[in-house]
């Protein structure tokens, strides 16, 4: 028969899948007496889990929701996604003192083999304005995280296979030196130095497989920006990384109220002209890029400036106007069945 203290466990571990157990279910699950149940559930309540009693034939209980917080229990995996969820609460966030320490009171009590683990991540949540809405976003391995975390810990090389995407469906084989684990905008990327491309490069972590073993230990390289938010954050506004503008940058006059526009103007600036007009400035990847998310509020448009921006306003005028044309134009690739 199990220790009381490990059955009080392995009771409270079965409690918490969120159903409710019959005392023979619960007697047969831990090779202990009816009685005996009866027993560890009136322990488990001095301890403060509401445990309650489902009336019935078999009769049963379950774990309620309580007024306070008692001992938790945690598998394994539980608790490393715990710990990866506390770790990038604990950046930038209105609570993150308030996760940082509850992280440190999760890391006191772990086993070493679980503390090891915990020890080895180290994520940088990368500051999204305005916050991006909630979506469905790819799954992310734990152990993948773990095993990143680890090569970035030791400073050690990377192989691993790398699907790009729908488009390139074959697996690439990278050889990096990783060196920070970042969380933007629902998604885990790995940023690191690429040893074929000599370049910085920011990998999707889902679409990562960690070769083994792992390579020479390496010197880590100076990032640019001076910081991984700024890296990150320029790179993904087409940027060389050590800025966080954007490199196309224009200021245009909407016949919108401004209203109308600062909820969709993203980290544009928008200010106010007049019951019916309103500036907008903004930035995009290109002048292409930015023209087309201006055009998308569906308004007249004064371009103050640069130059570059009416061009693009222009050329893609005159794209627009030649797909118009294409569309209701005579069809000279008409299938030879019509």
């Amino acid at each position: 028969m199990q220790k009381t203290s490990s059955r009080l466990l392995a009771l409270l571990s079965l409690l918490q899948t969120h159903r409710d157990w019959s005392g023979e279910d619960l007697a047969e699950r831990l090779d202990i007496t009816s009685r005996t149940v009866r027993r560890d559930v009136d322990r488990l309540r001095e301890l403060g889990y509401p445990i309650t009693t489902v009336r019935g034939p078999a009769g049963g209980y379950r774990l309620e929701a309580g007024t306070h917080l008692p001992p938790m229990l945690f598998d394994d995996d539980q608790a490393v996604a715990l710990a990866v969820a506390l770790q990038t609460a604990a950046t930038g966030t209105t609570v993150a003192e308030d996760a940082t320490r509850a992280l440190a009171t999760l890391r006191q009590v772990m086993p070493p083999r679980l503390r090891h683990r915990i020890d080895l991540l180290r994520i940088t949540a990368v500051p999204t304005v305005p916050p991006p809405a909630a979506r469905d976003t790819p799954r992310v391995d734990a152990q993948v995280l773990v095993d990143l975390s680890r090569a970035i810990h030791a400073r050690e090389e990377l192989r691993f296979d790398y699907a790009p995407g729908p488009s390139t469906p074959a697996d690439d084989v990278r050889r990096v030196q990783p060196h920070h684990l970042v969380t933007w905008r629902h998604r885990w990327y790995l940023v690191a130095w690429d040893l074929h491309r000599e370049d910085w490069r920011i990998f999707r972590v889902d679409r990562i497989r960690p070769r083994t073993p792992t390579g020479p230990r390496f010197t880590p390289r100076d990032l640019p920006g001076g910081s991984v938010s700024t890296f990150v954050i320029s790179r993904f506004r087409g940027n060389d990384g050590t800025t966080t503008d954007w490199p196309c940058r224009g200021e245009v006059v909407l016949r919108l109220p401004a209203a109308d526009v600062a909820p969709f103007a993203q980290d544009g600036i928008v200010e106010e002209l007049g019951s019916r007009h309103c500036r907008l400035i903004l930035g995009s990847w290109s002048w292409t890029g930015l023209a087309a998310a201006i055009g998308r509020f569906d308004t007249d448009i004064e371009v103050i400036g640069p130059p570059q921006l009416a061009t693009a306003f222009g050329d893609l005028a005159a794209r627009y106007a030649h797909a118009a044309g294409a569309r209701t134009g005579p069809r000279t690739d008409a299938p030879p069945w019509r």
